[in-house]
């Protein structure tokens, strides 16, 4: 079964583009609010989180909408499938995420304008999921560390990284020196 909306896939192909910084913009929920239905509508018995620098207020990055797909280890295949039915597809970068714990890639059109999302799926129980929602939930309430990670990401790009990969890399630094998984 494919699904499509107005003779389309749901989800259009992810352009892939250089890193690049993005102000907050207040769409980002609905979109990945969009994105979780979408999922849930078919897959009910799954958890779909928003997650990333989109899903805190106020907070800039590379406007990439990050969500988190958490299942039962015995149902992965099944989501992986879903997500591909619903335009999804593999991480066409250098060393994309195994497929024990995939990232998928797309797109999805809201008033007008194309949202890259980074769909991430999990098993429950993975402690890197626990990981992602204290991050989030601790930038949604700490200005300090919210400013001190746009920064980080700022000076990435100054830097002149935008490879999608190398500024992960580089970022990960921030996520070792406060903690966090991501």
């Amino acid at each position: 079964m494919t699904l499509r909306r107005s003779g389309r896939k749901v989800i259009e192909r992810y352009p892939e583009l250089p890193a690049s910084w993005a102000p907050y913009d207040i769409r980002f929920p609905l979109v990945a609010a969009q994105v979780a239905s979408l999922v849930r509508d078919r897959m009910p018995h799954v958890t779909v989180e928003h997650i990333g620098s989109t899903a805190v207020p106020g907070c800039g990055g590379k406007g990439v909408i990050d969500v988190m797909v958490v299942c039962a280890p015995e149902l992965l295949g099944r989501v992986k499938n879903l997500l591909a039915e619903l335009g999804f597809h593999p991480q066409a970068t250098r060393d994309p995420f195994p497929e024990s714990r995939p990232m998928r890639v797309g797109a999805l059109r809201h008033q007008g304008q194309l949202f890259r999302i980074h769909a991430h799926v999990l098993t429950s129980g993975a402690p890197e999921a626990g990981g992602l929602l204290a991050f989030r939930d601790r930038l949604r309430t700490d200005s300090a560390l919210r400013a001190s990670y746009e920064a980080c990401k700022q000076a990435i790009l100054a830097a002149g990284v935008a490879d999608s990969v190398s500024y992960a890399e580089a970022k990960a630094r921030f996520f070792q020196g406060v903690g966090a998984e991501r």
